[in-house]
């Protein structure tokens, strides 16, 4: 009889540079799945030789999503499982692989991770910013205009910011958080992440930017940019009482713990305690 039942999509991290870094999961879902669904075929082929996997390839890239998908979702309702790559880190992360995502969601068809590396979360994990909260930006817009007016909507946002940038435009990107953060604001240029020229700069936007411009080397490879949160600002009016009270307890306990007592304690309300308190907490956080 034939087998009727859907395959599985499996979404496989690959290394963004080491190859030392491809779990022996996700080489053998590599290897056992019927097709591998990659951004580009020749970049993904070089590094499935590498590991001796001869599963076929097929292209998914942003120009042939619309017709690839609607492909590939009909050959997981026959019964074939596929491999879902990018031409490094993890599918899907400001890179191709979302829509199939979706679909193969829509169409009922099971959707398994296979976790790996991801140039984001490897930069944050070694870049001395705020992890708790973090917002991800990807790669901003390329024209100049729109760029701007992006990095100006989160001039007050207080997370760690998170962005890719490419090389020839990581000059202009850094000038403009300048002109929209300031020159002061902390910031880490993680460049070719787990490759063997991988570099970690740690400064000032204003430090960063000047050092691009002095050495060549600074604008070779992707890179990952890190930001520091802007300073939190006490809302119009806010409950100084509150805050003092906060503010001791947040030094001794656990942010919930020291919101409820300080509620407890000024007759605040709770949920008006603890918004406070993420508040209080993240400007502490931030250097």
């Amino acid at each position: 009889m034939a087998n009727t039942a859907p395959g599985r999509l499996h979404v496989v991290a690959t290394p963004i540079g080491n190859l030392g870094d491809l779990s022996p999961r996700a080489r053998e879902t590599l290897q056992s799945c019927a097709l591998v669904a990659a951004e580009d075929t020749r970049h993904s082929g070089a590094m499935l030789r590498q590991f001796a996997i001869q599963t076929p390839l097929v292209s998914l890239h942003e120009h042939n999503e619309p017709e690839r998908v609607a492909q590939l979702i009909g050959r997981l309702q026959r019964g074939e499982s596929i491999a879902l790559i990018s031409d490094a880190g993890t599918p899907a992360i400001s890179d191709p692989g979302f829509a199939l995502v979706r679909a193969a969601a829509a169409a009922g068809i099971e959707v398994v991770a296979v976790p790996g590396p991801c140039a984001a979360i490897a930069a944050l994990s070694v870049g001395a910013l705020p992890t708790d909260r973090f917002c991800f930006e990807g790669f901003l817009p390329a024209r100049d205009a729109a760029r701007r007016a992006s990095l100006q909507a989160l001039a007050a946002e207080t997370r760690t910011l998170v962005f890719y940038e490419s090389p020839h435009r990581l000059a202009a990107t850094l000038a403009d958080c300048i002109a929209a953060f300031g020159a002061m604001r902390s910031a880490v240029l993680a460049r070719e992440l787990t490759k063997l020229h991988e570099s970690l700069y740690r400064g000032t936007l204003g430090e960063l930017l000047a050092r691009v411009q002095a050495e060549r080397d600074m604008a070779r490879g992707e890179s990952v940019l890190l930001v520091g949160g802007a300073e939190a600002k006490p809302a119009p009016g806010a409950d100084t009482e509150l805050d003092r009270v906060l503010n001791i307890l947040l030094a001794q306990l656990p942010l919930k713990q020291a919101a409820e007592l300080a509620a407890a304690i000024t007759g605040a309300r709770g949920n008006e305690a603890y918004k406070r308190a993420l508040q209080l907490k993240a400007s502490l956080s931030s250097p």
